[in-house]
């Protein structure tokens, strides 16, 4: 098997990554290390990576084979600002970016923002609660966090197809679903995580940002 034969293909990453792109050129730092979590295929990370090149983006996830489609689509574009995939888990109370052996190679471009699409509805909530944490862990005063997915405002979802897909999720696994907006922003406020923006997204999506407070 080829490097390239590797790629993996996730059909949304056409559909969103422009809008997605907009709203990251406005919210994030002008340079430094951006953490993303739960990379997936890999095509966000060298597509976004080729737009902000004042920035080094870091990869991460902890499936193999998606971390192998990272590999192969970074080396299909010559991404030059892409760091090879870490294996990382945000249910860990320690993530592989806080250890003296990673570490010691982000001092030169420390993390300056984190971005996860598409996770917390396809996980349990423990793993919302573990990147709430790791962000506030990681991220410097300023710092930022963007999310992006399906949420339910109010308790209540936002679309019929939204609601249909919050039950297709919950029958694959019930710890799944598609998140209450104001339960996130809770847990985000006790790691001292404030909302910035939320932005309407297309198919019924939203990004929401947040700023790291005080250390």
């Amino acid at each position: 098997m080829t490097t390239q034969d590797a790629r993996q293909y996730a059909p949304a990453t056409d559909r969103n990554r422009e809008p997605i792109l907009e709203v990251l050129l406005k919210v994030l730092p002008g340079s430094g290390t951006v953490l993303e979590i739960a990379s997936g295929t890999g095509e966000h990370a060298v597509y976004f990576a080729s737009k902000l090149k004042n920035c080094l983006w870091l990869p991460t996830d902890v499936s193999p084979q998606a971390r192998a489609s990272i590999v192969a689509w970074t080396e299909h574009y010559q991404c030059q600002n892409v760091y090879p995939p870490l294996e990382l888990d945000v249910k860990e109370p320690v993530w592989v970016v806080e250890k003296e052996t990673t570490t010691n190679w982000l001092n030169t471009s420390p993390i300056t923002a984190i971005v996860n699409i598409n996770m917390i509805h396809i996980s349990p909530w423990s793993a919302c609660l573990g990147l709430m944490a790791g962000a506030s862990r990681i991220l410097p005063v300023g710092g930022i966090l963007y999310l992006y997915g399906p949420f339910k405002q109010g308790g209540e979802h936002t679309a019929p197809s939204n609601a249909a897909f919050d039950e297709y999720l919950r029958a694959q696994n019930p710890e799944w679903g598609v998140r209450n907006l104001e339960d996130v922003i809770t847990v985000a406020r006790t790691e001292n995580l404030i909302v910035k923006q939320i932005d309407k997204m297309p198919a019924n999506n939203l990004s929401v940002v947040f700023e790291r407070t005080e250390k």
